[in-house]
């Protein structure tokens, strides 16, 4: 795993810059650069499941206060909704005197009821797959415990989980993926810029944690 823990130091390196630009500059180039970052990283991810899976679960290139929020190795992908929300809130709260008399601010706190509708619906979709691979892993586990010592149905048990973890990325790319289609071009570069420095903020937060333990 030294090699995905290399890949994974200068993966967040590259996603720090890339917030960075996208908030100086809006461009929909960078906002397509942030979205290809995000597949490059599964794809690597996914290089090194097939290597070693647990690994994933124990995550050295994470922080304590990022493996414990984590969901089957990663982001749960319903926290994109609550992020939607949140700021959706927040900037309606900014602009609500703009809006009550009809102007429009385009950002995410201006999303139209259209908008609430189909965000609603897939995030009702992405619980329901969540709930699906949260019960494969429970299942799996049970299974697992009971095969201990037979080295053939373990390697077997393994696969499955390498499918579970792979189901479980699936689900978080298409989710991130899926609110940007729903999303403008600004309240797309919004939401980005917002997800990013959510998981730069927590992994400070974590370094800073891990480092007053030590």
């Amino acid at each position: 795993m030294t090699s995905f823990t290399s890949f994974y130091k200068f993966w967040f390196l590259q996603l720090k810059i890339m917030v960075k630009d996208l908030k100086e500059e809006h461009s929909h180039e960078g906002m397509e650069k942030v979205l290809r970052h995000h597949g490059e990283y599964y794809k690597e991810k996914w290089i090194a499941m097939n290597k070693d899976p647990l690994s994933m679960f124990t995550s050295p290139w994470n922080t304590n206060l990022e493996r414990s929020l984590h969901w089957i190795t990663g982001w749960r992908p319903t926290t994109a909704f609550h992020l939607i929300y949140t700021e959706s809130s927040l900037l309606f709260e900014t602009h609500i005197i703009d809006i009550l008399h009809g102007l429009r601010t385009g950002d995410l706190g201006d999303l139209n009821p259209s908008q609430f509708r189909y965000m609603s619906d897939l995030q009702c979709d992405t619980v329901r797959e969540e709930n699906e691979i949260t019960e494969g892993l429970s299942e799996w586990q049970n299974s697992a415990s009971e095969m201990m010592g037979c080295e053939m149905e373990m390697k077997e048990k393994i696969r499955e989980l390498i499918l579970i973890i792979k189901r479980a990325d699936d689900l978080r790319l298409k989710t991130l993926q899926g609110v940007v289609r729903l999303l403008s071009r600004q309240q797309a570069m919004e939401f980005l810029i917002a997800s990013g420095e959510l998981l730069i903020g927590i992994h400070n937060w974590g370094l800073i944690h891990d480092s007053r333990r030590n």
